[in-house]
This record gives structure tokens, C-alpha cells and sequence, in this order.
């Protein structure tokens, strides 16, 4: 008797057909379920470096994304790592193949290196992407400093080609 035995009654019959059957569902599901993919937010870069930027002046940067699934994106929320960085974002669903943005102020208060991120949930298949944003805010009197010696060497070199 064929089967799984309880006090010696067949409690579960078994049948080499059913169970070959059954496996071959069960992987055909599974195998369906995991390569079913959903919205994909894929961005152009994910990192943006401003440079030397002025002190006191806002910065802002724009991150593009297209959907490279087959679902529609629906961005949830963004999160700054800081007060000092503001997100906004595209806010309808970007439907398959269609691109959305996610762009970023940074306020530029205080001086020195900075590395900011913004934290975008979507339902999407990475579910969470994180964006940076960095550079180096100079003083007013650096940044004047700064683009005063960059006109130079531009009438320099402008001098030199005139020749």
C-alpha cells in the first residue's frame, strides 16, 4: 500500500502521477510569483556633487528616473537626512517607461563639506533609493575670492587664443 500509514491505515494515498503533478504546480507558481516585477525607478545618477557653492545661496538639483518595469511608481514620501535639505517630488503614478523627478534644495547655511541624502520610498521594487547630494559651501568673501581668480584665467587664456 502506497501511501502515508497511521496504525497501519492509510491515513494520506499517494500516487507517483499526483505527486509529479503537484511539484510541477507548485514550481510553475513559484517561478511565475518571483519573475512577476513591478515598478523599477531607475535614475540617471544617484550622487550629485554642486562643488564649491556660496554660502547663504539655495542649491537646488533635480534627480530623473525612469520606470523600467511594467507597474506604475507611486512615490510614498522623500526624507531629508537634515532640515537643511528640502525634497519635492514628482507626485502622480510615472507609468511604465515614463520618467518622474525627485529634486533637492539644499540651503547652504553653514560652511564646509557637506554630504546630504534624501531617502525616497515608493512602491517601486527596491522599495527604498537613496539620493546624496554634497559639495563644499564657501564664504561669501572664498566665493567671491574664488570666481574673481576663475575670471582671470579665463581673460588669460582668452588673451592667448586672440593672438
Amino acid at each position: 500500500m502506497k501511501g502515508l500509514h497511521l496504525n497501519n491505515q492509510t491515513i494520506i494515498p499517494f500516487s507517483p502521477m499526483k505527486t509529479i503533478f503537484s511539484l510541477f504546480v507548485a514550481f510553475f507558481v513559484l517561478a511565475t510569483v518571483s519573475y512577476a516585477q513591478k515598478g523599477v525607478m531607475k535614475f540617471a545618477k544617484e550622487t550629485h556633487d554642486f562643488g564649491k557653492i556660496e554660502q547663504g545661496k539655495p542649491v537646488t538639483h533635480v534627480f530623473e528616473f525612469k520606470n523600467t518595469g511594467t507597474d506604475p511608481v507611486v512615490i510614498n514620501d522623500a526624507q531629508a537626512s537634515c532640515g537643511c535639505t528640502k525634497p519635492s517630488w514628482t507626485r502622480e503614478p510615472i507609468m511604465p517607461g515614463k520618467t518622474g523627478t525627485v529634486s533637492a534644495t539644499f540651503n547652504a547655511a553653514a560652511a564646509g563639506q557637506f554630504t546630504k541624502s534624501v531617502t525616497v520610498t515608493s512602491n517601486a521594487e527596491a522599495g527604498q533609493t537613496v539620493l546624496y547630494l554634497k559639495g563644499e559651501v564657501a564664504t561669501q568673501k572664498e566665493a567671491a575670492a574664488a570666481s574673481s581668480a576663475s575670471e582671470v584665467k579665463t581673460t588669460k587664456k582668452a588673451t592667448k587664443t586672440s593672438r
